[in-house]
């Protein structure tokens, strides 16, 4: 076990990318990249940038963990897609595999078995230089798979795939325990990393806080934390989707405002920018600007502290949904970009239904449900990241708890104190927080399992694994995951839910449309993405 792995941080912000890196990157990579001229440019000898460079403003912290195997963090999640190959990675729309590492997606026949066999694409190198071989292939996925090393790839493969193995240098097999078509479009998740530079004392650490080699079109050439990230292209690539930008940097603005200024009247700095404000759309397009949205998972969602009374009862978790007015918020805080919740899934997932317990606004029977559950004259702080949507919604949340007699107090922080508090294990009440499963698959089995398992440290902070209603749950996942006939796998996973929706401890208030905006006049190929970051590796300068 490795010296990151022995330290036991098996800390969920490490999964988020809430934890800020304190330090920049090692050494080595700072001598090699000098660092940025600037937070505005792409390093261009003259500073202004231009048709060769590509400057993007990201509305998400670059701060959290670049460690692909641990991380979902939105910045790193979408600069590592640039930085690394998996074996097969995803179309960022369609999210269908095509072959990266690997020369070619196993075919009907072989996905019917229990073997995949991959032969590595000729003359693949890592941004150092080094050829890729099995033998980083079989590294990166031992650690995913090893019970002792605290992984978030661990949760979306473990439960199919046995082992990798190395059958020569350059082809590995990967043995599944059943036949698991979904696992195809998993294998971008599994990020291929150089074991000469990640098996090295203190190398995992070095990649939690911004190291980052792979063998993708772009190589990172600096980052510095809560400010930027930069990037070139690779000059070896050799891959199917070719750097169409010399230079990218790429800077972190989480304040709304800033990040419209950055890509909005005549000394915009950037080309491109995501997480759009809703009030800026018509602005921005009357401006020029391309303004798209997508509409996924992403979701503002209410964690309960089920060990913290009285809300391990189901009726008072139950009676705070009911009592929020999806509808006034969606219109007020949203401007319309989003719709209520009606199962844990979005309603354009293939595997959507409406859940058997929907939460319509009801503040009555809220009222109802807490008497029943002999609660009265509660008070409750309702602690919240500092997402700029999510914080537009949360004053009509205290309206709505407020008015069925429940004292609420908002407090809304950066989201790294939020799940520092939930890290160390400090006691609270219930989070609103914003997630997007969707940047990882879409599949139903995938963005169920990253929220709910008797392992899964959201479980953990919920402190609900457990409670019988929880284990029984847990089965069902199981089974369904293992579920050979996709129409009945998909009839599984939809009962499940019905108990996650009833049991509401993690569990969406609305699902939200996500907004990109670029300048047309100096992009061409981009696509709103249904889920944080941005993704240009099919994008080209006008």
């Amino acid at each position: 076990m490795s010296d990151h792995d022995a330290t036991g941080r098996r800390s969920f912000l490490k999964y988020t990318g809430a934890l800020g890196a304190a330090a920049a990157l090692s050494t080595s990579l700072s001598a090699c990249s000098g660092g940025p001229k600037s937070t505005n440019d792409t390093g261009d000898d003259d500073g202004k940038g231009g048709s060769d460079s590509l400057t993007a403003v990201i509305g998400y912290g670059n701060d959290g963990s670049w460690d692909p195997t641990l991380t979902a963090s939105a910045f790193a999640v979408a600069a590592n897609h640039h930085i690394y190959e998996g074996l097969l990675d995803t179309d960022p729309i369609t999210r269908a595999p095509y072959a990266a590492l690997g020369t070619a997606v196993p075919d009907a026949a072989q996905l019917k078995g229990t073997s995949w066999k991959f032969t590595l694409r000729s003359g693949a190198t890592f941004h150092d230089g080094k050829p890729v071989t099995a033998d980083d292939v079989v590294f990166v996925f031992d650690r995913i798979l090893d019970p002792k090393t605290p992984t978030l790839a661990k949760g979306f493969f473990e439960s199919w795939l046995k082992e990798v193995r190395k059958v020569d240098d350059s082809s590995v097999e990967l043995v599944l325990k059943f036949p698991f078509p979904d696992g195809l479009s998993r294998l971008t998740l599994a990020k291929i990393m150089p074991k000469h530079v990640f098996s090295k004392p203190g190398a995992w650490d070095d990649a939690m806080k911004g190291k980052a080699v792979g063998s993708g079109p772009y190589r990172q050439t600096s980052h510095q934390p809560k400010v930027n990230t930069t990037f070139e292209a690779f000059a070896d690539y050799n891959g199917p989707r070719k750097p169409n930008f010399k230079k990218m940097n790429w800077l972190t603005i989480v304040d709304a405002s800033a990040r419209v200024a950055k890509i909005s009247g005549g000394s915009a700095d950037a080309q491109i920018a995501d997480n759009i404000p809703y009030a800026n759309i018509d602005t921005l397009k009357k401006g020029g600007l391309t303004v798209e949205g997508g509409a996924g998972m992403n979701h503002l969602f209410l964690l309960f502290n089920t060990a913290h009374k009285p809300f391990g009862d189901v009726r008072v978790r139950q009676a705070l949904h009911y009592a929020i007015d999806r509808e006034k918020m969606i219109q007020v805080a949203l401007k319309g970009h989003g719709t209520p919740s009606k199962s844990f899934l979005n309603e354009s997932n293939p595997s959507y239904r409406p859940a058997k317990t929907v939460y319509g606004y009801d503040p009555e029977k809220a009222k109802k449900l807490l008497k029943d559950a002999g609660v009265s004259g509660l008070k409750i702080n309702l602690m919240a990241v500092n997402v700029s949507w999510l914080a537009d919604c949360m004053p009509t949340i205290k309206a709505c708890w407020d008015a069925i007699g429940v004292q609420t107090t908002l407090d809304v922080q950066e989201t790294t104190a939020v799940f520092t508090k939930l890290d160390q294990k400090k006691d609270y009440q219930v989070v609103a927080a914003a997630s997007n499963p969707n940047q990882l698959g879409i599949d139903a089995d995938l963005i169920m399992h990253y929220n709910y398992g008797p392992a899964n440290t959201w479980m953990g902070y919920a402190h609900w694994a457990g409670n019988s209603t929880a284990k029984q749950l847990f089965k069902q996942m199981d089974q369904a995951t293992r579920e050979p006939d996709t129409a009945r796998k998909k009839a599984m996973i939809q009962d499940y839910i019905d108990v996650v929706a009833e049991q509401a401890v993690i569990y969406p208030v609305i699902h939200n449309e996500l907004i990109t905006a670029w300048d047309p006049e100096k992009l061409t190929g981009i696509q709103a993405q249904p889920y944080p970051g941005i993704n240009v590796l099919k994008a080209k300068p006008a």
